[in-house]
Formats: structure tokens, C-alpha cells, sequence
């Protein structure tokens, strides 16, 4: 895994294929939690989801990697309480 430390704020985080997956907002703890730009649309639209660090397979420049496609990884993002969307 990389330096997570490294991860900083409105660095794009896509998934393995490069696909566009969210931007960080910040990292909390083990999570990094996107802006609300990304969030999605319906229920979801308006607040801010995460993604686990333990995802994160590398940095490139300004963007975070996942280790999972973009759209697999969608399905791991998280709500503020750690419920899955």
C-alpha cells in the first residue's frame, strides 16, 4: 500500500482501469472521505461518501489509485456511519 500520509485534499481517486471514482475531501482515519461533487445522484446526491485507505494501491502525482475498477469500487464506498451505499 502507499504512503497514505501523501493523500491530500482535491487529488482525484480513480480505480484501477482509471476510471474517475470521487475527490478527496480529506482523509479520516482509516477512510477518504470524498467531496460531495461525487456523491452520486438520489438518496445519495448531497453528502459525502468513503472509500477505505486499505483500497488504495497506490499514488500517481495527484491522483489515488484503488485497487479495484472504477466501477467496483463504487460499491465500497461508505456512508458517515460506515454503512455501504
Amino acid at each position: 500500500m502507499s504512503n497514505i500520509g501523501s493523500i491530500r485534499e482535491h487529488m482525484e481517486v480513480i480505480g484501477a482501469d482509471g476510471a474517475h471514482v470521487g475527490t478527496v475531501d480529506r482523509v479520516e482515519g482509516d477512510r477518504i472521505k470524498l467531496t460531495k461533487k461525487d456523491s452520486g445522484e438520489g438518496a445519495h446526491q448531497g453528502h459525502h461518501h468513503y472509500i477505505a485507505t486499505a483500497l488504495v494501491a497506490e499514488i500517481e502525482g495527484d491522483r489515488v489509485r484503488l485497487s479495484a475498477n472504477g466501477d467496483v469500487a463504487v460499491t465500497f464506498e461508505e456512508e458517515a456511519d460506515r454503512k455501504p451505499v
